[in-house]
């Protein structure tokens, strides 16, 4: 079994839609498909990292659709995913003319390619489909890696003094907001230990520290997390750590509006600047016996690390059924 994944990397887009793909493809491996990543990284060494050391080859991908499609065939795909929303228009539709099964991954109904499947993680997708859609929706499908899984078995019900902080905005901190967000814990004026990744003057007690593959042990280590509402919001609510959320594309507006408005993650919009008074109660909050582990206990019972098993039974059912009317003398008919 071969699954191919569409997908791309940088500093303009972000590391978010490969570090959701990386999840997937530790699964089908561990079920013995090969998968291969078909796009570009856009020179992010710590991106392509994540490829390297889980031995998962890349290529480029070709870009007009018919060429694509072609590509796949000539590989021996038996099923592709595209994690991109900017891919050009009939990008599935050639794919699946050419006999390959697709799963688009999307984060609001539209727009999305044509697709056998489709597969919304975010927190209510449930309801915003019509019935019929062949949609994979809500939480219970969240994709989460090897190193997030790991690190989820250990809760930490009290908050330290003074708090851990860590800051975050993606793996390259795209729309470059990580300096901001800084300024923001540092006028609150409550001291905090604060782990930023990215790159951005430190105030005091800060750390700023390149992209890394420790982010799930910071993550699980912290008390507060402050990040965009992007796939790392996942990650969080099955760690069971409390998180302050942003966002920094238009995307991530759909998930920040369903975590916030369901009570698992406090919202900060999207100015810094306003945003100093309800990170400073926020901070406040943390210093109370058992706050960390209030905040943070509804998302531990949402996410319950087995998304991406469900997602890889799908697919590979997908796969499977193609296979089989491939092989039909009746699918040269009709």
């Amino acid at each position: 079994m071969r699954v191919g994944v569409r997908c791309d990397a940088g500093r303009g887009i972000g590391v978010g839609h490969l570090v959701r793909c990386v999840a997937l493809a530790e699964e089908l491996v561990a079920r013995g498909a090969e998968v291969l990543f078909l796009g570009d990284l856009g020179g992010v060494e710590w991106a392509r990292a994540q490829l390297w050391r889980r031995r998962l080859s890349l290529l480029p991908a070709a870009a007009e659709p018919a060429r694509f499609a072609a590509q796949a065939t000539a590989l021996g795909l038996g099923v592709v995913v595209l994690d991109r929303y900017d891919l050009p228009e009939g990008t599935g539709a050639a794919l699946r003319g050419a006999g390959v099964p697709v799963l688009h991954v999307i984060d609001a109904p539209e727009p999305r390619q044509e697709a056998d499947l489709y597969l919304d993680q975010n927190l209510g997708a449930e309801a915003r489909y019509d019935p019929g859609t062949p949609v994979l929706a809500g939480a219970r499908y969240a994709l989460l890696r090897d190193d997030v899984v790991r690190e989820g078995g250990e809760v930490r019900p009290d908050a330290a003094a003074p708090p851990r902080v860590l800051c975050f905005f993606g793996g390259t901190d795209a729309a470059g907001v990580t300096g901001r967000w800084l300024r923001a814990l540092a006028d609150t004026g409550v001291p905090c230990v604060c782990t930023a990744v990215g790159d951005a003057p430190a105030y005091p007690g800060m750390t700023v520290i390149p992209p890394t593959d420790e982010l799930p042990a910071l993550m699980a280590r912290a008390d507060l997390v402050l990040t965009a509402a992007g796939s790392a919001t996942w990650e969080l609510l099955y760690l069971g750590v409390p998180a302050a959320l942003t966002w920094v594309a238009a995307n991530q507006l759909v998930g920040y509006e369903a975590v916030v408005g369901n009570g698992l993650a406090t919202g900060l919009g999207a100015d810094p600047e306003a945003a100093v008074p309800v990170l400073r109660a926020l901070l406040a909050e943390l210093a109370a016996p058992g706050a960390r582990a209030r905040l943070g206990g509804p998302g531990r019972a949402l996410i319950d690390g087995h998304g991406r098993s469900r997602v890889a039974d799908a697919l590979l059912a997908l796969s499977r059924s193609s296979s089989r009317s491939a092989a039909s003398p009746w699918a040269c008919h009709g």
